[in-house]
C-alpha cells in the first residue's frame, strides 16, 4: 500500500471530509478521491460511506485506521532519527499551543528560536490545549506548548515550563466588587462565564472549589480567555483568570481557602524520538522559564 494513498485515507477519516482532508494535504479534493479509490481497489473493500456531504468510516475503514496509524506513525518516527544523525537543525516542526500561551508566552521564545535556527519551518497550529495534546498521542503534532493536564497522561511527556497563577474576578461595576468579604456561597449565587468542562482550567477550577458542574451558575462558556476578560469586564458575570490578564477594568476577589494555578509546558509522545528542531526548541523554552 502506498503511504501517500493511507496519508490521505487518515486525513479523510480525521476531518470527515474530503475537501477538508485536502486542504490539510495541500492537494485538490480530485487528488484525494483517486487516493482514496486505489487504496479501495487494492484492499477490495470500501472504507468510507458517503451520504450526501458527509463520510463515515465503513467497519472495513476502522479496522484499517489503527494500523494505518500506527505505519505513518512509525515512518515519521524513523525520519526524525535519520534526520536527526546529520546534527542539521532544519526542516518542519509542527507545533501546536493554545491561544492565550500563543499570545502571552511565545512571541519571545519563537522570536529568539527562529533567529537562531532559521532553517527551521514552524508550523504552529492554534487550538485548545486538551486538543493539542491529543494531537502530539495521535502522531499530528511533535511538540505541544499548552495547559498541562491535571493527571499525567499515558505515553506523553512533560516539562513544566511556566507557572500561571488564576484569580477569581469581576468587573468593577459587579454586585461583588465592593464586597469586603466574599465567601463561595455568595460567589456561587452570581452568574459565572467559565472555559468549557472538558478543559484543564475547568477541571482545576471544579477541584479547587470543591464543587461540581452542577452547583456552579453558569451564565457562558468559552474556551478564549480574551473573550472572558472582556465578557467579565462589562459585568456580564464572574470568572477565573491568569493574574498576569489583570488590569483596571477587573477586580480580583480573594475568597479564603482557595488558591489555584494553572501549570504551562512543552508535551511531547514519549515513545517517539524528538526532531533536533524539537529538542532545540524545548531547550530554548526551559532557559526561558
Amino acid at each position: 500500500m502506498d503511504i501517500q494513498n493511507l496519508s490521505a485515507f487518515i486525513s479523510v477519516s480525521e476531518t470527515g471530509s474530503f475537501s477538508k482532508a485536502a486542504e490539510k494535504l495541500h492537494l485538490t479534493q480530485p487528488a484525494v478521491s483517486k487516493r482514496i479509490s486505489t487504496l479501495e481497489r487494492q484492499l477490495d473493500a470500501s472504507l468510507f460511506d458517503r451520504i450526501g456531504k458527509k463520510v463515515r468510516l465503513t467497519e472495513a475503514g476502522q479496522a484499517l485506521l489503527p494500523g494505518a496509524q500506527r505505519i505513518l506513525a512509525e515512518l515519521d518516527e524513523s525520519r526524525r532519527a535519520i534526520s536527526n544523525l546529520s546534527g542539521h537543525i532544519g526542516g518542519s516542526l509542527r507545533l501546536g499551543t493554545s491561544h492565550h500561551i500563543g499570545l502571552h508566552r511565545l512571541p519571545p521564545v519563537l522570536r529568539n528560536y527562529t533567529a537562531l535556527y532559521p532553517d527551521v519551518d514552524l508550523d504552529i497550529q492554534f487550538m485548545d490545549s486538551e486538543a493539542a495534546c491529543e494531537a502530539v498521542l495521535k502522531g499530528e503534532l511533535e511538540l505541544a506548548i499548552a495547559t498541562l493536564p491535571e493527571q499525567p497522561i499515558d505515553k506523553l511527556s512533560e516539562n513544566i515550563i511556566w507557572h500561571d497563577p488564576l484569580g477569581i474576578v469581576v468587573g468593577k461595576n459587579h454586585d461583588l466588587a465592593d464586597e469586603k468579604r466574599v465567601d463561595l456561597n455568595m460567589l456561587m449565587q452570581q452568574p459565572a462565564i467559565l472555559p468549557s468542562q472538558s478543559t484543564f482550567t475547568r477541571a482545576l477550577l471544579e477541584q479547587a472549589f470543591g464543587l461540581d458542574t452542577g452547583k456552579l451558575n453558569i451564565a457562558m462558556e468559552t474556551n478564549y480567555l480574551e473573550t472572558i476578560k472582556m465578557m467579565v469586564s462589562i459585568g456580564l458575570g464572574w470568572s477565573v483568570l491568569p493574574v498576569s490578564m489583570l488590569d483596571e477594568e477587573l477586580i480580583s476577589i480573594e475568597i479564603e481557602g482557595i488558591k489555584m494555578e494553572r501549570l504551562l509546558g512543552a508535551v511531547y509522545h514519549s515513545g517517539r524520538t524528538l526532531s533536533n528542531a524539537g529538542k532545540m526548541l524545548l531547550k530554548l523554552l526551559q532557559t526561558n522559564k
